[in-house]
């Protein structure tokens, strides 16, 4: 049974979806706050979280943040529920980590859908043929990701995005060409999304100086070309 944790503080919402969840087979635990969160997620595995971001005390998008940075492989995927539609809104909860974002009022088929979704996306089989590119290396077995032997700890989307490229180097994709390899053609998500995961990919990469590999083809979308290692040089 696949097990969802739903970080919720209204309780007429949590009923609601409980109630969906569970109408279709999924294990559900909930959370009113991001402490109660904390304590679950330390006791049991979980394959997503579905995220409030409005949540009292620390806010859900805090707690996304610092779950992304936690540097723990097995960090389920998030979909972040609000009733916040601006644009730079879903930015910030995509930047924050969130695999997908969904605006209240939303659909229980809707809701259903994109669960069924991120959960596919990260539970995806893969080749078992590992990839290195100058101390870069990704090993699918494994499911991780390290430069020159140290772990470098990635989101779920990071980590398919990054598996994507090395996988195909040296060709340029299209936004919608990448949505579709490594989100899938029917995900609820937008050409803006392979901006934000591109630039949280780079900052993880830029302290080795593997963010060049990572190249920006104008008008036209990514590349992934290894070539020169540039290391930042530490501030004085």
């Amino acid at each position: 049974m696949q097990r969802i944790l739903m970080v919720e503080d209204e309780p007429e919402v949590r009923e609601m979806i409980r109630y969906i969840l569970e109408t279709k087979g999924y294990g559900v635990d909930e959370a009113d706050n991001a402490q109660e969160a904390r304590r679950l997620l330390s006791q049991q595995t979980y394959d997503l979280i579905l995220m409030d971001w409005m949540l009292p005390g620390r806010s859900g998008l805090e707690l996304t943040r610092e779950l992304k940075q936690m540097a723990r492989s097995n960090t389920p995927p998030i979909i972040m529920l609000t009733a916040r539609s601006e644009e730079s809104d879903k930015v910030n909860g995509l930047d924050s980590g969130a695999d997908d974002y969904i605006t209240k009022p939303f659909s229980p088929k809707e809701m259903l859908a994109r669960i069924k979704a991120v959960i596919r996306r990260n539970s995806a089989p893969e080749t078992d043929k590992g990839v290195e590119f100058a101390g870069l290396c990704i090993e699918p077995n494994s499911h991780s990701v390290s430069i020159n032997g140290s772990p470098l700890h990635l989101s779920p989307a990071e980590y398919r995005l990054l598996y994507f490229f090395m996988t195909h180097p040296d060709r340029v994709y299209s936004r919608n060409q990448i949505l579709d390899y490594v989100w899938g053609a029917t995900a609820s998500v937008d050409e803006r999304t392979v901006d934000v995961h591109i630039r949280r990919l780079r900052k993880q990469l830029t302290p080795s100086g593997h963010k060049n590999f990572l190249q920006t083809v104008r008008g036209v979308g990514y590349r992934f070309t290894p070539g020169n290692i540039q290391q930042e040089r530490p501030s004085s």
